[in-house]
């Protein structure tokens, strides 16, 4: 190998990128990216929307589509800009793993466009948008709809447990008792429940059956999938 090659290996080649090219290739990266960002807006499930993390899926993109840019086959410019990033500490924390996907997603899309491979980008964004709205629609891993935490007090005196077991059974698949302890200072006793409902319209009727037993106060119902997701 010649001595031109390793400066070529080493520092790249020195045909520069026209404006026209880098203009073009982020704003392929925009546009993918906020592809990504509205399908994750619209199959959004839980509670804790963030307004900036959609953005920062869309600036990621073009940050990272710059850097592989200005790195193109250079060795030592990627060597450089990999010490700079080492500098900076991220701890902005990903609750959920879904989030951290699409924010991989995007940055991936970002290094194609950056790369030049525009099939890979638009290929990569059409089948996981594509993927990511299948599995909104379909049922797959939707077990938990219906599972929940029942909680509810009674009276030291009242006696109310074949009352509560009989409603349970004609509502519920199962149910299980998993916690009972002293409440308003000795008065009372708060019974927790886990419970997993029939059918998700049994919500109402769980709570309106238990307000009509005699002796049962403050029945509260908390379904599985909020608490995991607040």
């Amino acid at each position: 190998m010649m001595q031109t090659d390793y400066l070529t290996m080493l520092f790249g080649s020195t045909s520069p990128v026209s404006f026209m090219t880098v203009l073009g290739l982020l704003l392929l990266s925009f546009v993918l990216s906020f592809v990504y960002a509205t399908v994750y807006q619209r199959t959004f499930n839980g509670f804790s929307y963030s307004r900036t993390f959609v953005q920062s899926m869309i600036l990621g993109s073009l940050v990272t589509c710059m850097l592989i840019m200005a790195v193109g086959d250079s060795l030592s410019r990627g060597l450089g800009i990999m010490g700079t990033l080492t500098i900076i500490r991220f701890r902005t924390l990903v609750r959920d793993p879904r989030d951290a996907m699409f924010l991989f997603a995007s940055l991936g899309t970002g290094i194609a466009s950056g790369a030049g491979m525009i099939a890979v980008a638009i290929g990569g964004t059409i089948i996981f948008t594509g993927v990511a709205l299948l599995l909104h629609v379909a049922p797959f891993a939707s077990r938990r709809n219906y599972e929940g935490m029942l909680r509810f007090t009674t009276t030291k005196d009242a006696d109310v447990k074949e009352a509560v077991d009989r409603l349970l059974m004609m509502m519920c698949e199962s149910f299980t008792l998993v916690a009972m302890r002293n409440a308003l200072q000795g008065h009372a006793l708060e019974y927790s429940y886990h419970i997993r409902l029939r059918d998700s319209s049994y919500q109402k009727e769980v709570i309106r059956g238990l307000s009509e037993i005699e002796g049962v106060a403050d029945p509260l119902l908390m379904m599985q999938r909020s608490t995991v997701e607040v």
